[in-house]
């Protein structure tokens, strides 16, 4: 009698379960390797990429010369900030150029509610959007609905609970159709824990006599210094307008060289001619007559690689 040769059901179990492990084992091998790749890769791109931002950052320093208004060639020497006149476009007027540690975060959230109860309420929260030490908050509210009548038809606004004013009391319009009533109010005590709870509470006279009962909005302005954890390093430029000429600050236009810059260190140090460096401040503006930049690069410190060093020199050309 012929023995069968083909596997036992057991045989078969175990085959297949070896085969899924080998399986298994080689997904995550891949995985692996594409998430080393595509991080080391991640990590190379940033380095060229502030490389890149260094080369120019040079060239523009080294011909660092007397702004179209008659400054100096150095407006500020700091540490970790750079503003100096240069001619970076080749126009024949230098720009005032700004290389800084971003170390301030300002915006503005805007959010809207609305009832259609007589005398409703409605309301709005921001939250979990600090990252830094907020500096300043300001709190400025509109509303548009029902509120023709004077004394009658308002809006009560709150914080976190706290009656701030009331908008709308006199000088608005029923149905108007536009935000009206605006106050603005400093909330900075109250978005401390990074939570703001807004409500707009309609008087009883409110009513529906508009499409919308009462509508209000609300526009948070914030500012936070990020000292500590700011990694931004950035580019301000300042084209010279007007006659006399001027550096308007408000049309600086601003871009980031690098978000991964991780320096404890100075990013600038100053020397004067016989190369000594310069510590005095003052005489970093008048002295400098060479400048050491130094950048440390790390798209994420908790992995390897490690930080990665950037250094260059320049010579002030124009300065003697």
């Amino acid at each position: 009698m012929k023995k069968d040769k083909g596997f036992t059901l057991i045989e078969t179990i175990v085959t297949i379960s070896v085969f899924t492990m080998a399986i298994i084992a080689a997904t995550a091998l891949l995985l692996l390797i594409y998430r080393t790749h595509s991080y080391t890769w991640e990590e190379i791109s940033a380095i060229s990429e502030a490389r890149r931002g260094i080369d120019t950052m040079i060239k523009e320093i080294r011909e660092a010369r007397e702004g179209a208004n008659g400054f100096y060639a150095i407006e500020k020497a700091d540490d970790k900030e750079f503003i100096f006149y240069s001619d970076i476009d080749n126009d024949g007027k230098p720009e005032r150029v700004r290389y800084f540690m971003s170390l301030v975060n300002s915006g503005t959230l805007t959010k809207e509610c609305e009832t259609s109860v007589s005398g409703g309420s409605c309301g709005v929260n921001f939250s979990n959007f600090l990252q830094g030490t907020l500096t300043s908050a300001t709190l400025r509210v509109s509303s548009d609905g029902d509120l023709g009548q004077n004394n009658k038809e308002y809006v009560d606004i709150y914080a976190d609970g706290t009656k701030l004013s009331d908008i709308c009391k006199t000088g608005c319009s029923d149905c108007l159709g536009t935000w009206q009533g605006t106050k603005t109010f400093d909330v900075k005590n109250f978005l401390q824990d990074n939570n703001l709870s807004l409500l707009a509470d309609a008087s009883p006279d409110v009513g529906p006599g508009c499409p919308t009962v009462m509508k209000t909005k609300f526009e948070l302005s914030y500012t936070e210094d990020l000292t500590g954890i700011a990694h931004e390093f950035k580019k301000g430029v300042i084209k010279p307008v007007g006659d006399p000429p001027a550096y308007p600050l408000d049309q600086e236009v601003i871009t980031t060289i690098t978000p991964y810059v991780r320096n404890v260190p100075p990013i600038f140090e100053y020397f004067d001619s016989n190369g000594n460096k310069i510590t005095d401040y003052p005489a970093r503006l008048s002295d400098t007559k060479m400048m050491k930049v130094f950048l440390v690069i790390n798209i994420n410190p908790n992995r390897l690689p490690s930080d990665y060093e950037l250094e260059s020199f320049v010579q002030l050309r124009n300065l003697k």
